[in-house]
């Protein structure tokens, strides 16, 4: 019988580089939240529970996780009051774990919030690893061509992991390692409370780290092994307001290539902006300048573009847009809505109507609050 899998979430840091009154984990990619992207990953593997441990503006994390998690998932919420590092969060994590029945002989997937890129079937292939080799603990690992700032991986003979030391506390030998660790790790559940309640908070920022586990796994017998991800940008975590561009970017070709793969046409893709919860019907074409948001859908041989801004709507199949605001609203089958057209909240354009701007006595174009047929 295959053993228990649960997945504890850290989503409980402050994210000060971000320099935002919003908690790092909920700022958005492509329309989502961070952690959400995270969870999505592990809802495709067969995770019993996700435990979610919050800090920093808790219920404003605890909120968008409860408003935006996917079917099925089984989440709870532990708090770390008080930040003391990773280490001290997964203890709190499993703690939570413990207040219901449990496979002991389980593994527990432990990954950061901040992760929006990390596909599902790098974590399968992780816990795959890892109950192959009977591990105490696998981790992901990443080679990067500067790995300042990053946790390094220790090898041992047979290319065992022997520790990770972070930045801060190597010696400059240890500094040249480029194999880093990408705090996403299995576990074998059973020997790691025990194993945290080792660490200690004797480093340079003075916290419990949770890499410090992998060592005294390692001198206590356990196997300890690392996969390597095929992508390091796949693993690659959000800080600043820089990377969070750089992940909105991958994150963006990536939902582009799997939509023209559907059979969707894209001008210039390079400007064509869709969010995670758009569903497009094949046979739609996108012109430039382009962005589809807030769960809206296109029917089949629909033409939008170019620059057109579509939030929250439906629009019918074979339907033509072109230079449009459109919030929330209902765009019928064979509708041609511009250009220079705002449609408002709440309007429907007939299947088959003509909408495009009107022109005032003084010949000024203004945007149309209610688009008048023509």
């Amino acid at each position: 019988m295959t053993s228990e899998l649960s997945a504890i979430v850290l989503a409980a840091g402050e994210g000060s580089r971000m320099r935002s009154a919003l908690p790092k984990p909920i700022h958005r990619i492509c329309g989502r939240p961070m952690v959400l992207h995270v969870i999505d990953a592990l809802a495709e593997l067969d995770v019993a529970r996700v435990v979610v441990v919050i800090g920093h503006e808790a219920e404003a994390v605890r909120t968008a996780v409860e408003a935006g998690a996917p079917d099925g998932v089984s989440i709870e919420f532990a708090l770390q009051v008080e930040q003391r590092g990773t280490g001290d969060a997964v203890s709190i994590g499993l703690g939570a774990l413990a207040e219901q029945p449990v496979d002991d002989q389980g593994d527990v997937i432990v990954l950061p919030g901040d992760a929006p890129l990390l596909r599902a079937s790098t974590l399968s292939h992780l816990v795959e690893v890892h109950r192959s080799h009977e591990a105490g603990a696998t981790l992901l690992t990443a080679r990067i061509a500067d790995p300042t700032g990053y946790g390094r991986v220790l090898r041992g003979r047979g290319e065992s992991v022997i520790g990770i030391v972070e930045h801060g506390d190597a010696t400059s030998e240890q500094r040249a390692i480029d194999e880093v660790n990408t705090s996403i790790y299995c576990f074998r559940r059973s020997p790691l409370a025990p194993v945290l309640r080792r660490l200690s908070p004797q480093n340079a920022q003075g916290e419990y780290y949770l890499t410090d586990a992998v060592a005294v796994l390692h001198d206590a017998g356990y196997p300890t092994v690392a996969v390597m991800a095929s992508d390091a940008m796949e693993a690659a975590g959000v800080n600043d307001r820089v990377q969070l561009a750089e992940a909105e970017a991958a994150m963006r070709k990536r939902i582009n290539e799997r939509w023209m793969a559907s059979g969707v046409t894209m001008r210039d893709s390079a400007t064509t902006y869709i969010d995670v919860d758009v569903l497009l019907d094949p046979d739609v074409e996108l012109l430039a300048g382009v962005a589809l948001s807030g769960g809206t859908t296109v029917g089949s041989g629909a033409v939008i573009g170019p620059d057109c801004t579509i939030d929250g709507c439906q629009v019918g199949s074979r339907a033509r847009i072109e230079r449009t605001t459109a919030r929330r609203a209902v765009i019928g089958a064979g509708a041609m809505v511009g250009p220079w057209v705002l449609v408002p909240e709440g309007t429907s354009v007939a299947a088959g109507a003509c909408v495009g701007p009107s022109l005032p006595d003084d010949g000024e174009r203004p945007f149309a609050g209610e688009a008048p047929a023509r």
